[in-house]
Parts: structure tokens; C-alpha cells; sequence
């Protein structure tokens, strides 16, 4: 079975037409023609404030990797800047969720003997991505990745200790951060900004972009002591940006009624892995503003999430550290049923067309040797990772069919042994053993709304373009609420380096733009 998806140029049509239309509609955009919505969106965003509270070279929306990053280069190329956060914390989704980052070239891979380059490194986010990818953003963070790693390591001082593989990479080529989470980046990020003199806004939410006469971005109007969620909270007030303005606000993946838009299938019976506060208001606030969206449909669902924890959980990193060690199983036949390296979509779409959770196991000897032991502690105390000390207990807690269970674990033992899977082509690894020692350890598995790869059209300078196919002055996006960096499916890892990669160019081209006035 392949890990491509299937490409049908009519269908990537329709989906543009219809992701433009419904955003445009989100945002309360008349869809009569393209000049009626630019006229529209300069009507809405032109009003001038008839004064400014607050003046600031370079404004950033979001404290993740992406907006950390934006404001770090800004600051270190001169610009007084200031971020400003909706939620009471910085962090966003980042510090949640992200925990490494695929780059290509690394002295792990070298240690280990692996060949990586960031011409395979793009084949297989175009690979991942159906080639729906923008080539040019695409290739922009596969051959920056060596240098973003470096940054974040010795200039902002975090550090990356593993190298590991997630499913859709050719190689292993993600680097762990010393702690296990995304806070392992966020948090030096975060005091690094402010040991530089970044000046931070939290509970402040960004209402709308200020554009001049000419469409050029010249500030925000804010709601200051905002309480999310209440829309009704916080004082009105208006900050100017000399230079530009950076969005790096994440997605909306906890937005249901805007996902529901793009995709009607991803109701509310589907949790997200994101913080609260991922609900695309910036998004929209952008396109009122005149800028272009694309591939807001893609939206992706991680297949490692189990419905027996909230949130994101630890069966994430169990479920991770095992494809290719262990077998994923349709708990109604006892039979693998999909490639357990495959990339993210092939593996939620099967379950999903299932119907219902599946199962991922593992023995103790590749459980241990792949599982950090505070991942598989957490996992079980909460009780969504569970042990078993034989198979019979194993397909009796989760109604199993026991002699097809012994059959497909006998097969699965026999590729391992002959390092190759004629079923479903899944990588097995050198160091992979057959699943033979107990206690086995298995989790259930369902899946989450994880990312939005749609979002906001960027150029390789991290500027949004508008409706005219131009760049908007003074406008600058990176990160999640922006789109066809990864085309149809984010590969594993990839979400962290895009941040940091189209962040930091964000920043010092915001910070390079001329005063307005």
C-alpha cells in the first residue's frame, strides 16, 4: 500500500475556489467578484484611528515558535518591537504540542550513519504534501534547517539531545529537545525576547488591521485585558506599527464552525490536540484586509491521539516511538489493517474510514528501548497506555479475535526478521526486534484535529500577498496561520522548523521596512 495521495488537478481547483469563498465568508466578505472585495476589506480595515495609544516599529500577533522567533530578529536588527498575546500565557500551541524539529544534515544522523540531504528532505515534503506544496516555501525550510537548528541551539540557547523518526520521512531526521516538550524551545525563546528588550502584551487580543489609503498595513486596533473566550471583554485601543505588522497566530483548529467550512466531516465528535485558543481570528482579521488564503481544507488530523486521554496527551509519544517497532491492529479482525511509518493522513483517513478506535502494541524490549519511561509512567497512570503480562490478556481487555491476533503477530515477527513488510511496505527499523517479550504494553487510538495546513498566502519573504497577487505593505505572516508551506499533509516535526525558519525571516524583513510615518 503507498503513502501517496491521490492528485486530480480539478479537485485542487475546486478546493481553491471554495476555501477563497468560505474564508471570504467567515470573515463577512462580500463574494460578488474580486473588486467588490477589495473595495469591501479597504472599507473595513481603512479607518484611521484619530489617534494612536501605544507606537512600536514592529508589532507581532502570537508567542509560539513562529512569533518568538519574528520578534528576536526584529529586535536584533534594531526594530522596537512588541508581541501581543490573547491568552494569559505565551506559548500558544508551541509549547504544547511541539517538541522537535526535522532537519536535515544533523551530527546525529552522521553518528549514526545516515545519508540526508535537503534534496531528499524536500521530495519528501513534497511527497507528503500530494506536491500541493509552493515549492519555493518548501524548499526555503528544507535547506534552511540546518541553520535554524543551529540559531535556536547557540544563539537563543535551547537545547536538542535525540534524533528520532516520525512517520512520512524518508530517514530519521527530527531532533529531540532536552526536556521532551515544545517548551524546550518556547521557553528560551521567550526569555531570550526578553533579555533583548521585546515588550510583551498578554490578554490583548487583536481586533482588526488598520490599512492606510494605499492597502499598507500601518497598525492594529486591540482589546486590552481581554478574558478569553468572552468576545465582550477588554477596552478598545489602537497601536501604531512605523514598520510592519507579523502574524504568527497559529491555526484554528478549536474553531468547529470554520473547520466545518472547509470540511464538513470534522464536526464536533472531533477533539483537537490545540490549545483553547486556536480559534483563526487573526486569520479572518487578515483576510477583511485584503489578504489571499489558500488550501484551507487541508486540515489535519494527527492518527496518534487516543480517545481514552484529553488534550494531546502521552499516547502521542508512545504511539510515535513505536510505528515501525510494533504493529497497529483493527481490533475487530485482529488484522494490521495500514502502514504504521505512513505520513499522517493515510493513517487517520484508514481510521476514520474504519469507524472506530484501532490498537498500536508493543513488547517490553522495543517499548523500553523506544519510550521515554516518563511518557509510558504518565500514559498508563492516566490509564489511556495499559499493560498486559501475555497476548491473551491483551485481545481479551480489548475484544480481539485471540487466533488472528497470534497470526498476525507471527507474520509481523517474520518481516521483522527479514527487515521487510510485503503488506503494507511499513519501515522497520535495524534495531527492531520481534514483538515476543512480555509485559506488552497497547494504547487505543483515534484521531484529533491536529493542524491546519491552509492559511494565509506567504512568498518566500514571509509577505502576505493579496487579492491583486501582490505583496501587502507592511504585512508579514508565519507559522500555522499560514498555508502551502506543507501542501496536503504536514509531515511529523516539520511544523516547529517552519516556525522558527519563516519566523525568523519575518522579522528581519519587518524590520528592514521603511518608516510609514
Amino acid at each position: 500500500m503507498s503513502d501517496e495521495i491521490s492528485q486530480e488537478p480539478e479537485v485542487t481547483r475546486r478546493s481553491f475556489l471554495k476555501t477563497t469563498g468560505a474564508v471570504a465568508a467567515a470573515a463577512g466578505l462580500a463574494i460578488t467578484g474580486l473588486a467588490a472585495t477589495v473595495r469591501q476589506a479597504e472599507a473595513a480595515c481603512g479607518e484611521m484611528p484619530k489617534k494612536w495609544d501605544e507606537t512600536y516599529d514592529v508589532i507581532v500577533v502570537g508567542t509560539g515558535f513562529a512569533g518568538l522567533s519574528a520578534a528576536i530578529e526584529a529586535r536584533h536588527a534594531g526594530a522596537e518591537v512588541l508581541v501581543i498575546e490573547k491568552m494569559r500565557t505565551h506559548g500558544g500551541n508551541s509549547i504544547i504540542n511541539g517538541r522537535e524539529m526535522a532537519v536535515a544534515g544533523t551530527k546525529w544522523q552522521k553518528e549514526a550513519g545516515i545519508q540526508d540531504s535537503p534534496e531528499l528532505f524536500m521530495k519528501d515534503l513534497l511527497k507528503a504534501g500530494s506536491n500541493l506544496n509552493h515549492p519555493e516555501l518548501a524548499r526555503t525550510i528544507a535547506e534552511q534547517s540546518g541553520e535554524a537548528l543551529d540559531w535556536c541551539q547557540n544563539f537563543v540557547g535551547a537545547r536538542f539531545v535525540k534524533l528520532v523518526f516520525h512517520g512520512g520521512h524518508s530517514v530519521k531526521r527530527s531532533v529531540q529537545t532536552d526536556n521532551a516538550s515544545g517548551s524546550g524551545l518556547v521557553n528560551p525563546l521567550f526569555a531570550k525576547a526578553k533579555s533583548m528588550g521585546v515588550k510583551f502584551q498578554f490578554t490583548t487580543k487583536m481586533e482588526r488591521l488598520i490599512t492606510d489609503k494605499e492597502g499598507r498595513v500601518v497598525g492594529l486596533e486591540i482589546k486590552k485585558g481581554y478574558k478569553f473566550p468572552d468576545d465582550r471583554s477588554g477596552k478598545a485601543s489602537f497601536v501604531k506599527a512605523r514598520k510592519a505588522v507579523v502574524l504568527a497566530s497559529g491555526g484554528f483548529s478549536q474553531n468547529v464552525e470554520l473547520r466545518q467550512i472547509q470540511d464538513p466531516r470534522i464536526d464536533s465528535r472531533f477533539d483537537s490536540t490545540n490549545h483553547p485558543g486556536a480559534t483563526g481570528e487573526a486569520t479572518l482579521a487578515a483576510c477583511r484586509a485584503g489578504a489571499m488564503d489558500v488550501q484551507m481544507d487541508w486540515i489535519q488530523m494527527g492518527p496518534w491521539t487516543s480517545p481514552d486521554e484529553k488534550g494531546f496527551g502521552h499516547v502521542p509519544q508512545f504511539c510515535e516511538r513505536l510505528v515501525g517497532y510494533g504493529p497497529m491492529i483493527d481490533p475487530k479482525t485482529g488484522r494490521r489493517f495500514i502502514q504504521e511509518t505512513g505520513n499522517r493522513k493515510v493513517r487517520a483517513d484508514a481510521m476514520m474510514a474504519l469507524g472506530y478506535p484501532t490498537i498500536i502494541f508493543g513488547d517490553a524490549v522495543n517499548v523500553k528501548r523506544q519510550v521515554l519511561s516518563h511518557t509510558l509512567e504518565k500514559g498508563m497512570a492516566n490509564g489511556a497506555i495499559k499493560r498486559f503480562d501475555t497476548i491473551e490478556e491483551l485481545a481479551a481487555n480489548y475484544g480481539i479475535p485471540l487466533a488472528a491476533l497470534k497470526e498476525e503477530i507471527a507474520k509481523w515477527n517474520s518481516y521483522v526478521e527479514k527487515r521487510k513488510d510485503p503488506d503494507f511496505n511499513c519501515k522497520i527499523f535495524p534495531e527492531t526486534t520481534p514483538t515476543v517479550v512480555a509485559p506488552f504494553y497497547a494504547c487505543r487510538l483515534w484521531p484529533r484535529v491536529h493542524h491546519c495546513m491552509g492559511g494565509l498566502v506567504i512568498d518566500k519573504n514571509a509577505q502576505v500577498k493579496g487579492f491583486n497577487l501582490k505583496p501587502i505593505k507592511g504585512l508579514y505572516a508565519a507559522g500555522e496561520v499560514t498555508g502551502g508551506v506543507h501542501g496536503a499533509v504536514r509531515l511529523g516535526t516539520c511544523a516547529m522548523l517552519d516556525c522558527v525558519v519563516f519566523g525568523r525571516i519575518a522579522g528581519k524583513n519587518a524590520a528592514k521596512e521603511k518608516n510609514w510615518g
